[in-house]
Parts: C-alpha cells; sequence; structure tokens
C-alpha cells in the first residue's frame, strides 16, 4: 500500500466509521495521539477502542485531505472534516504527522485540530 492509498483508505474508514479497517492501517503496537494534551491510544486494542468512542456519535461525515508532504518515513498532511453530531453540524480541520513502517502501516499519528460548531468549508485552493 503506497502512503496516498493509506491516506484514501484512511478517509473512506472515517467516512465510513469502519473501526475494523481504521485499525488495519496500523502496525500492531501502533501509537496514537489524537490530541497534545490526551495520553496516546496505544497498540490495536487502544486504537479500536479510541476508533469505536469518536466515530459512535458522528454522522454524514464528509473528510477531504490536502496534498502530503514526505521526508523519509514521515508524512504530514491537512484534513478538513465536517460532519454532523447529533442535532449539531460541526467542522473539523486538523493535521495529521505520521510515521510508516517497511510494511506500509503506520506505526505513530499525531494529529493537531481545530473545532467550529458549524459547518465551514475549506477556504478556496485549502489542500493544495
Amino acid at each position: 500500500m503506497t502512503r496516498r492509498e493509506w491516506l484514501e483508505a484512511y478517509r473512506r474508514a472515517w467516512e465510513q466509521a469502519d473501526v475494523d479497517a481504521a485499525v488495519a492501517l496500523f502496525t500492531e503496537d501502533a501509537v496514537y495521539r489524537s490530541s497534545p494534551f490526551r495520553p496516546p491510544s496505544v497498540g490495536s486494542k487502544g486504537i479500536r477502542e479510541y476508533w469505536s468512542a469518536v466515530t459512535s456519535s458522528q454522522r454524514e461525515t464528509q473528510v477531504r485531505i490536502g496534498e502530503p508532504i514526505e521526508a523519509g518515513s514521515k508524512m504530514a498532511v491537512e484534513w478538513w472534516t465536517t460532519m454532523r453530531e447529533g442535532e449539531n453540524e460541526i467542522t473539523l480541520p486538523g493535521c495529521l504527522v505520521l510515521r510508516f513502517a517497511e510494511d506500509g502501516r503506520c506505526k505513530e499519528l499525531r494529529e493537531y485540530w481545530h473545532v467550529e460548531h458549524r459547518r465551514i468549508d475549506p477556504p478556496e485552493g485549502w489542500g493544495r
């Protein structure tokens, strides 16, 4: 799996709230940091628990992935997500910083994001 294929699989997993597909993208001992202020989710079990919890209330999720920047085993990429949580519309733009294993799976993910409690489309030229 190429890294761009990985990003597309991650996007699909998030939009479909497919926990199994998401967990399969990571090594068994991967570290998933969803926020710099939270403890990481570690390993397949931890990632499964995190994804199950956060995607359970998300509906009408649309994930856009920007143009990645790659250096060695690392990649950074912007994302822009809109969704519904209950009756609320949410916009969640952010950035993933990824480190990959030789087999193409991710072994470390760090993400930084901001939430707005309304639907906002990305600005002109976003993601290039």
